[in-house]
């Protein structure tokens, strides 16, 4: 990047989300940058709602948007299509469940032109009103003792930080290098972050520039998508192995040695011990954790769903991994995309 970019193209895949995209929308109305240096372009992905007529709607707003659909391909091929028919000279991806403070585009325009970046990543996080269950899913995400850091916090991190496409851009010129979104269903935001780092371009986490991840899930849900992570992690080692890193074993791992404690701690005392210390370990964990999440939210109901979520994220994970990889790296199977109907959901 040699002069500053003139012209953002803030991309949005979205299925069937109309209720999200009149907030996200609302929240664009609200951004403090200049209106003639961004434009909304909304990528649908085959809505059989009533999206665009959300969108339409937001037509004589004060900002330009544009609205482009397409048969329903997935939300890969939808940000493909969005860089396809943008104007800008760099690309913006953000997700329909997403809503913007008003600094967040200003946030980003500031650090790419100190950086002189190719290309961003920026954090999620909460507002105040979310329920008690997003809230304690938004903790279990973004904490330490659950992630090692890996989406991008300041201070320590145990493995490589990849923006990921809920808030995350490249310019147009890195993405006539690099081409578009590739066609896995789950981790494709990775796999691209990768080819957008291997490329050499100069990548800039920006952490003033968070955006609101109302995450539309429930528990069975979460469940669901951390499961398809955990089948992800597999299938990116599969396309290049320096998308893996220890850290990612670390959840299948945990979630093999409680099984086989679990099973075996019946019959045998040394297990028996290893089981109750390891539910000691688990306490002390879940208790260390609802603390800071007290100290975080300011309340305590989004504390008390703690021991179910952060258990699900580690287990739904791990068994996602442990699944794919006996499929993929013992038997030598094919790619295995894991849950994917209502995708969206």
């Amino acid at each position: 990047m040699t002069e500053p970019y003139s012209l953002y193209s803030v991309i949005i895949p979205s299925f069937n989300r109309a209720d999200e995209m009149q907030d996200l929308l609302h929240s664009v109305q609200n951004l403090d940058f200049p209106r003639e240096r961004f434009e909304i372009v909304v990528a649908d992905d085959g809505s059989t709602d009533n999206t665009a007529e959300i969108v339409n709607s937001f037509q004589d707003a004060s900002f330009t948007l544009r609205y482009v659909s397409q048969k329903n391909q997935g939300p890969g091929a939808a940000r493909n299509l969005g860089m396809q028919e943008a104007n800008g000279d760099f690309f913006i991806f953000i997700d329909s469940d997403v809503t913007l403070p008003s600094s967040w585009l200003t946030e980003i325009d500031r650090a790419l032109q100190a950086e002189q970046a190719d290309a961003f990543g920026g954090p999620d996080t909460f507002l105040p009103d979310f329920p008690p269950l997003l809230k304690a899913i938004n903790y279990s995400m973004t904490s330490f003792i659950t992630t090692g850091g890996m989406r991008g916090k300041k201070g320590k991190k145990l493995a490589k930080f990849y923006p990921r496409s809920f808030n995350m851009g490249l310019s147009r010129k890195l993405y006539e290098k690099i081409g578009g979104f590739g066609n896995l269903r789950h981790g494709q935001d990775i796999e691209y972050s990768n080819r957008i780092i291997r490329s050499g371009a100069q990548v800039v986490y920006v952490d003033a520039a968070p955006v609101y991840h109302k995450r539309r899930t429930n528990l069975r849900r979460f469940y669901r998508q951390v499961f398809n992570w955990g089948i992800a992690r597999v299938n990116l080692f599969h396309i290049d192995p320096n998308m893996f890193e220890p850290l990612h074993a670390m959840p299948a791992l945990a979630t093999f040695l409680v099984l086989l404690v679990t099973v075996l701690a019946p019959f045998s005392s040394f297990f028996t011990t290893v089981f109750l210390a390891g539910l000691v370990l688990a306490l002390l964990i879940f208790i260390v954790s609802m603390l800071d999440a007290v100290r975080m939210y300011k309340e305590i109901t989004p504390a008390l769903y703690l021991p179910l979520v952060m258990p699900a994220q580690i287990l739904g994970y791990g068994l996602g991994f442990i699944y794919n990889f006996i499929r993929r790296s013992v038997f030598g199977k094919d790619a295995k995309v894991g849950f994917k109907k209502n995708y969206y959901k």
